[in-house]
């Protein structure tokens, strides 16, 4: 039974991914940003027996003790703890480079010291930035075209650099535009859900042109898991994508359609990026992710879109429709 961690636990993917790894007899520590009240995000929404099978440590991913202590005695780290959101990078830079590039310095000094069998560094489809071409395969250009992608970048690189220099197991693990149960309104699928299930009949959004490469969570943490359990994908950077694409309106278009077709879409200049910074088009390849492993795609876009609207109707309450969230 392999032992492993998931930094970042408490957030929308962690605990999904935390939850199937138990599922699948994994033993889990489950590293969640330190708080006063006691709360441990959407860990706490897990069922009790899940929740029963989990050891959570509570800590910091800049505080590289926390780190060590949470690496030790693992035989995998899957690190996902970070700062995501986009316009916040455009107010808080500073804030992530310390989160998601000492972050993962961190993670990376701790695996190294205490011999880690496999480390997944969590990487983004924003460092492509805008495609140069489509599908984007591993080889693409990076383009930091926010600090938030800046960072991811500087993240990878030194994740690179810790395999090739101390010979670390590392696999860089790089998602596309994932959505499903439990992703805050920063994103642009809960945000439109949201505002539709409390009624709005004006939707508000930023640029509707720009597409993207959705998978639904089950479908990323199933890439995950499949690329831990290969020998094949070490040293590698590896893509979840879905290879399919679709634009920002037609995507409002088809869930208002679902929901209320009353509604219409009200662009905003507060939601749009700066020009230079927007990323117009993510169509991402996943080729190698089947090549070196036994990952399938499971749900298409209509199935996660129904899955996604079916939670967050019990879940309306957690989301505040009457202002933007960066």
């Amino acid at each position: 039974m392999k032992k492993a961690l998931v930094t970042g636990a408490d957030g929308f993917i962690g605990s999904h991914l935390t939850q199937e790894l138990v599922t699948r007899g994994y033993q889990v520590k489950a590293f969640a940003y330190y708080n006063s009240f006691g709360t441990f995000g959407w860990l706490d929404t897990l069922p009790e027996h899940i929740k029963e099978e989990i050891e959570i440590q509570s800590g910091d991913i800049r505080d590289p003790n926390g780190v060590r202590a949470a690496v030790s005695g693992v035989d995998c780290v899957f690190h996902l703890a970070a700062l995501i959101a986009i316009p916040y990078s455009y107010v808080s830079p500073d804030s992530y480079v310390d989160t998601n590039v000492k972050g993962t310095l961190n993670v990376l000094q701790a695996a190294r010291g205490c011999n880690t069998g496999r480390v997944l560094i969590t990487s983004t489809s924003e460092v492509y930035g805008s495609a140069d071409y489509v599908p984007i395969d591993e080889s693409h250009p990076l383009k930091a075209q926010s600090p938030y992608s800046a960072t991811k970048i500087g993240a990878d690189r030194l994740a690179e650099a810790f395999y090739r220099s101390f010979s670390l197991p590392v696999t860089i693990v790089r998602p596309f535009n994932t959505f499903g149960p439990r992703q805050s309104a920063r994103a642009v699928i809960p945000t439109i859900i949201s505002q539709l299930l409390a009624g709005m009949e004006e939707i508000h959004l930023g640029s509707l042109s720009p597409t993207r490469d959705f998978n639904y969570v089950k479908d990323t943490v199933n890439g995950f898991i499949e690329i831990e359990a290969s020998e094949h994908t070490i040293g590698e950077e590896i893509n979840i994508a879905s290879g399919t694409e679709i634009s920002i309106g037609d995507l409002a278009l088809e869930l208002i359609r679902q929901i209320n077709p009353k509604a219409e879409i009200l662009c905003e200049s507060e939601r749009l990026r700066p020009d230079k910074s927007e990323v117009t088009r993510l169509l991402g390849s996943n080729e190698k992710l089947k090549a070196l492993t036994f990952w399938k795609q499971q749900y298409t876009l209509s199935q996660g879109l129904e899955e996604t609207i079916r939670w967050m109707k019990n879940n309306l309450k957690r989301y505040r429709t009457d202002r933007y969230n960066i």
